[in-house]
C-alpha cells in the first residue's frame, strides 16, 4: 500500500536526451545525505521555536529506535510512525515546504556526499531518470530532489485537508520492502526496465529495493549489507572518513540495542542543544 501510494504521489522533470527504460534510485539517509534528513529537519524546526528541547529528544529517541540495526519490531516502527506524523500534524502543506527549502539551505546542502552526488549526476548526464526513495516525508524529500537537480522522489505521503496535515498517513512508511514496491509501481507507471535500472543504499533494510534492479551498490555501507554486497559481487563504496563503522549524522550508538542507542541519542542532543 505506501509502495502504491508513493508511486501515484511522484511527479517527475523531464529528462534531456532521455534513456527512456533506465533509471537509477537512491536512499537518502546516510546515503545521499550525512545523517538523517528527518533529524535535520527537526533540528531546523527547533531552531525556529517550533519544537521544544523535550520535543526534539522525543523525536530522537524514536527515530533511533526506528533506525538501529534495522529494527523491525512492530512497536518500534508504530513509534517511528507516530514520531514522524509529530512534525506535520495541525501545519499548512505550503508552510512545510517552505521550511524544508530553508532548513536545506541552512543545514543539509552542507552533508551531501560529493561522491553519491557525482554518481547521480552521472546517471543524468547519461540521459537517465534520478529518484530519491526515503521514509522521509515526501514533500521534504522532493525539496532535496529538487535542490540536486534530480527527477523527483518517493516518500512517505501524509494525509491533507483543504492543504492542511491531517496527522495521518496515506499508507504507511516507506521503508523495507515498501520501497521495493513503490519502484515496481513507478516502473509500470513510467515503463522502466528494472533490469537496466540502479540503486543505492546503506542499509541492510533496503535489501528488497537493491535485489530489485539490475545494478546495486551499498553505498556507506552498514556491516549486514556490506556483507551481502561482498557476497553478491555488488559494487561497495565508502565516502566515510574515520570509523566506517559509525553511523554519522544521528547521534546513536550503532552498535548497540534500540534501547541503549535512544538512551546515547538523548544525551548527546541534550549536549547538542545546550551548545548552540
Amino acid at each position: 500500500m505506501a509502495g502504491e501510494v508513493a508511486a501515484a504521489a511522484a511527479a517527475a522533470v523531464p529528462v534531456a536526451d532521455p534513456d527512456p527504460t533506465a533509471a537509477a534510485f537512491f536512499d537518502v539517509d546516510n546515503t545521499m545525505m550525512r545523517g538523517a534528513s528527518i533529524y535535520h529537519f527537526a533540528r531546523g524546526l527547533a531552531s525556529r521555536g517550533l519544537f521544544t528541547t523535550k520535543d526534539l529528544i522525543r523525536f530522537a529517541l524514536g527515530q533511533a529506535v526506528f533506525r538501529v540495526r534495522g529494527d523491525e519490531n512492530p512497536e518500534h516502527i508504530a513509534q517511528a510512525r507516530e514520531t514522524a506524523l509529530a512534525f506535520v500534524a495541525g501545519s499548512k502543506v505550503e508552510d512545510i515546504i517552505r521550511l524544508g527549502e530553508e532548513i536545506y539551505d541552512e543545514v543539509m546542502a552542507d552533508r551531501i556526499w560529493a561522491g553519491t552526488r557525482a554518481l547521480a549526476q552521472s546517471h543524468l548526464d547519461a540521459g537517465q531518470r534520478v529518484w530519491l526513495v526515503t521514509a522521509t516525508p515526501v514533500e521534504l524529500a522532493r525539496v532535496i530532489a529538487q535542490r540536486l537537480g534530480l527527477t523527483g522522489a518517493l516518500g512517505t505521503v501524509a494525509e491533507t485537508e483543504n492543504g492542511v496535515y491531517t496527522g495521518r498517513l496515506v499508507g504507511d512508511l516507506l521503508h523495507g520492502p515498501a520501497k521495493a514496491e513503490a519502484v515496481r509501481a513507478l516502473a509500470r507507471r513510467e515503463g522502466l526496465d528494472l533490469s537496466r535500472c540502479s540503486a543505492y543504499s546503506d542499509s541492510a533494510n533496503d535489501l528488497p529495493l537493491l535485489s530489485l534492479v539490475g545494478n546495486p551498490t551499498a553505498i556507506n555501507p552498514d556491516s549486514e549489507l556490506r556483507d551481502h554486497a561482498r557476497q553478491q559481487q555488488w559494487e561497495i563504496k565508502d565516502f566515510r572518513t574515520g570509523r566506517k563503522a559509525t553511523m554519522i549524522g544521528l547521534p546513536i550508538a550503532a552498535g548497540a540495542g534500540a534501547v541503549a542507542g535512544g538512551v546515547a541519542a538523548a544525551v548527546a542532543l541534550r549536549r547538542l542543544y545546550r551548545s548552540r
